[in-house]
């Protein structure tokens, strides 16, 4: 599996020797997320003189995306924007990058393997499929996204579909003033790189150069986009569904006994309200842009609450707590004293009444219970507990509309950037 990686600014990354076997020519890699399992990768790429290789197969899916340069496959020249996909098994004809270019090198299901061959004419491999797909992106026309979301204003140009899978690459653009103030969770993973512009939201921000990879479920959100928009290079392992949530509170806690002031018992907690309490990271343009997106889907009629930025407003874990105690009042204790817990009677009390442990008077109280919401187990998907990918909630599944939708998973510490990953609590 790779890691939950948001967000990192590639210039955090240190240079390593690119790995692109059987090729001539002097290169570097900056890794941007890796999957040690299957070999998957998401590189930055800079060619320091003309590189190429000869016709062969890749061990993989693999993508090539030029930021800056120009690439040549089978004789046609490409510049900015140029990509080609190659797939796993498939016969490829030579590439080539001349010196200086810089693309954005994506393999996937497999490693940097590449056997040469005579031609494109070799054979495929025998579970082979799709064909290699060469385009040029910068003469492509943007076309708005289908259901953008809260507003409009999100363009997009597909660049690769596995019919399949569901699998995707695509470019998207925001333009200034699109937002989406709802937090969101996939059935796929999804990774973006910064291409233009510049974005703020919860675990970031988004400029040129900026890179996340999310695994499936894990949840985000409240995008800003700022002023000249925003364009990434997006991918996902599958068709990506928005389940969205709001209101939403955490709070997690524990019993330190050995790093007191003293070394000491210390117990603590804190709150995703408490982090935003002394950032208050958003501006009032940020803010009004939010409002805007809210309002947009107020009018249309969906379900919505109205926008608090966290650090304001009630503590809603704090009401949650106190709706738990509640519960706990209205159902145990004994002689109206609300004890819920069993305990040795053999101990001191710093109270008198007498206990009766006759069952026979002891009166019937009426449990109360009350809904805390979905039960965790309905809402998994049926094949998690018996799946290749048991082992790791982040892996994307298939789902399709009249499935269970699953819980979101609440990545609080990702791995992040020292330049530009933080996360203020505005959204998880």
């Amino acid at each position: 599996m790779r890691p939950h990686v948001e967000l990192i600014q590639e210039d955090d990354y240190i240079w390593h020797g690119a790995e692109l076997v059987g090729g001539e020519g002097r290169a570097s890699e900056r890794r941007l997320s890796v999957d040690e399992e299957d070999g998957s990768s998401s590189l930055r790429v800079d060619f320091h003189t003309d590189w190429g290789r000869g016709p062969g197969i890749h061990h993989s899916n693999t993508e090539y995306h030029v930021i800056e340069g120009s690439m040549t496959y089978g004789g046609q020249k490409i510049g900015k924007g140029g990509y080609v996909y190659a797939p796993k098994g498939v016969p490829t004809d030579y590439i080539t990058f001349s010196e200086g270019t810089r693309i954005l090198h994506y393999r996937e299901y497999g490693d940097a393997g590449f056997d040469a061959v005579d031609s494109v004419k070799a054979p495929r491999w025998d579970a082979a499929r799709e064909d290699v797909i060469v385009l040029d992106t910068e003469a492509m026309q943007w076309d708005a996204v289908p259901n953008a979301g809260p507003m409009p204003g999100l363009f997009i140009k597909y660049l690769h579909v596995d019919p399949t899978t569901g699998f995707y690459t695509r470019l998207v653009f925001a333009e200034e003033g699109w937002a989406d103030h709802r937090l969101a969770h996939h059935p796929c993973y999804e990774e973006a790189y910064t291409l233009q512009g510049h974005m703020e939201y919860n675990f970031g921000t988004l400029d040129i150069g900026t890179y996340f990879f999310r695994p499936a479920r894990v949840k985000h959100g409240h995008f800003t986009s700022m002023p000249g928009g925003a364009t990434w290079l997006l991918r996902s392992d599958g068709e990506l569904a928005n389940w969205y949530t709001q209101n939403e509170w955490l709070r997690w806690g524990g019993e330190g006994l050995n790093y007191g002031p003293y070394g000491d018992f210390l117990r603590w907690s804190q709150s995703s309200h408490d982090l935003g309490k002394d950032a208050q990271w958003r501006t009032p343009e940020d803010l009004a842009v939010l409002q805007k997106a809210w309002q947009f889907q107020n009018d249309s009629g969906a379900p919505d609450d109205p926008i608090v930025p966290h650090g304001t407003g009630t503590d809603k874990s704090l009401i949650a707590i106190a709706k738990a105690l509640d519960a706990a009042n209205l159902q145990g204790g004994h002689d109206g004293h609300g004890h819920t817990h069993d305990h040795d009677h053999a101990h001191e009390h710093d109270h008198d009444h007498a206990h009766d442990h006759d069952p026979a008077a002891q009166p019937e109280r009426e449990v109360i219970t009350l809904s805390w919401g979905a039960d965790p187990r309905s809402i998994e998907h049926a094949d998690e507990r018996t799946d290749d990918g048991r082992h790791n909630w982040g892996t994307g599944r298939k789902w399709q509309a009249g499935d269970p939708i699953p819980a979101p998973i609440l990545s609080t510490l990702p791995v992040r950037s020292r330049s530009r990953g933080r996360w203020n609590g505005d959204g998880m």
